[in-house]
């Protein structure tokens, strides 16, 4: 029967919590729409207005 590794010792909470410090949830990161200000995420086209650096390029 093969052996599997095993921790020496217990891992404290303070370290297991430590390890875990960039799990957090961010809030999205939102830019304004220069033509019509809605809120979008950057280097998108704008579903409002159908716009994407400065050019039209959907028809809404």
């Amino acid at each position: 029967m093969a052996k599997h590794p095993v921790p020496k010792k217990k891992t404290s909470k303070a370290r297991r919590d430590s390890r875990r410090s960039h799990f957090a949830l961010k809030a999205p990161t939102l830019g304004e729409c220069p033509e019509c200000k809605t809120l979008i995420p950057p280097h998108t086209v704008c579903s409002n207005c159908g716009y994407y650096a400065g050019r039209k390029v959907l028809e809404v």
